[in-house]
C-alpha cells in the first residue's frame, strides 16, 4: 500500500508519496492505492515514517480514514475550517472527504493510523461511529484514557510490524476497540468560536451519508436518495461533492462493494446471493460490477483476500530503520 497525491487538474497522476500545494482549480486528494486483493488495507506509523503528507500544512483530503495519536507537539489541527489546539496527548479522527491541515506546529510527534473502509469488514458499525468523531475531529486524553489508549496503539504498531501468524484479526480487534472506547469520551473544545449552524447543504450531505448507512438506504439509487431527502438530483450531488469530495453515485457504489466484500468474506451465501444481498438482481451484471470496481470477480476475491505474500506494510515503514 502507498500514497498518492492528486492536485486539482491532475487526475490520477500525482506522484506517489509527494506532497502538493493547493492549486486554484480545487482540493489536493490524498489516495492510498490498495491492490487488493493481495494487499493489507491498513498502515501504523510516526509521523516520519508515513511520510511528509502525514503533517500537510495546506488543506486537503483523504479517501482514507486517519486516525492521529498525538504524543508531543504545539500548534493547532484544522478540521473542516474549525481549529483545535495540540494540548498533548490528543486522539485526532479524519474520515473520508473530510478538509484538514495542520496550522503553525513544532515539535510534532506520534502515531498516524491509516485504513480503508475495506479494514472495516469485521466491524461495519464501525464506519458509522469513525463518521461520528470525524465530526468531534480531535479529542483530549484524561489521564486514564490516555494511558489505555497508548498502550492500544503501541501493541497496534508491534503487530503491525511483526506480522505474525493471525495479526490481521488482531489488529482489527484493536482497531475496534480504540474506535469504541475513543467515541466515549468527551467532546473536543475548539480554539476558535463555534461554527455556525450547519448550511442546507451540509445537511443534505449530512443526511445522505446517513441514509446509506442504513440498509434500505444502501440500496437506493440517487435519484431515489434525493426523494426520500426531499431535493433533487442536482442539488444532491452539488451538495455531497461539496461535502465530501465525492459524488453520490461513487459513495453509492462505495457502499454496495463495501458490503459485498464482508458478504463474500464472513459468510457462505453464494455470489447469486450476495448479488441479491446488496441490490443487483442479475448475478453476471453484480459480477461485472464488482470486478471493475474491485479489480477482481467475487470468486477471486473469496478466494484469494487473506492471501498476502509480501511485505504488508508500507513502503516508506519498510524501508525504515530501528532506532538506535
Amino acid at each position: 500500500m502507498r500514497g498518492t497525491t492528486v492536485l486539482p487538474g491532475e487526475g490520477n497522476s500525482g506522484l506517489p508519496g509527494t506532497p502538493g500545494v493547493p492549486g486554484e482549480e480545487g482540493m489536493p486528494t490524498h489516495r492510498l492505492e490498495v491492490p487488493m486483493p493481495n494487499a493489507l488495507p491498513f498502515a501504523i506509523g510516526t509521523f516520519d515514517t508515513i511520510g511528509p503528507m502525514s503533517r500537510a500544512s495546506f488543506p486537503h483530503r483523504h479517501t482514507f480514514h486517519e486516525i492521529v495519536h498525538v504524543t508531543g507537539g504545539t500548534g493547532r489541527h484544522v478540521v473542516d475550517l474549525t481549529r483545535f489546539p495540540l494540548r498533548p496527548p490528543n486522539l485526532c479522527f479524519i474520515t473520508p472527504g473530510q478538509v484538514h491541515h495542520w496550522e503553525n506546529v513544532t515539535g510534532l510527534e506520534g502515531s498516524v493510523i491509516l485504513f480503508t473502509d475495506d479494514f472495516l469488514l469485521d466491524h461495519p458499525a464501525d464506519r458509522h461511529a469513525l463518521r461520528s468523531l470525524g465530526r468531534r475531529s480531535c479529542l483530549e486524553l484524561p489521564d486514564g484514557p490516555a494511558d489505555r489508549t497508548a498502550r492500544l496503539v503501541a501493541d497496534l504498531d508491534g503487530e503491525y510490524r511483526a506480522g505474525a501468524d493471525g495479526f490481521q484479526s488482531v489488529l482489527r480487534a484493536l482497531l475496534h476497540v480504540l474506535v469504541v472506547r475513543s467515541a466515549r469520551l468527551p467532546a473536543p473544545r475548539p480554539a476558535s468560536a463555534p461554527p455556525a449552524r450547519r448550511s442546507r447543504p451540509d445537511a443534505v450531505a449530512a443526511d445522505f451519508v446517513t441514509l446509506l448507512g442504513t440498509p434500505e438506504g444502501s440500496l437506493l439509487s440517487v435519484r431515489g436518495c434525493a426523494g426520500r431527502l426531499g431535493v433533487c438530483v442536482s442539488y444532491l450531488s452539488e451538495a455531497v461533492k461539496a461535502s465530501t469530495g465525492r459524488t453520490p453515485g461513487e459513495l453509492i457504489r462505495q457502499t454496495r462493494v463495501h458490503e459485498a466484500k464482508r458478504l463474500l468474506l464472513r459468510t457462505e451465501l453464494s455470489v447469486r446471493q450476495v448479488a441479491a444481498r446488496v441490490g443487483f438482481a442479475d448475478p453476471a451484471y453484480f459480477c461485472r460490477f464488482f470486478r471493475r470496481e474491485t479489480g477482481a470477480s467475487p470468486g477471486d476475491f473469496r478466494r484469494g483476500v487473506g492471501d498476502i505474500h509480501h511485505d504488508h506494510r508500507l513502503e516508506s515503514i519498510a524501508r525504515s530503520k530501528p532506532s538506535a
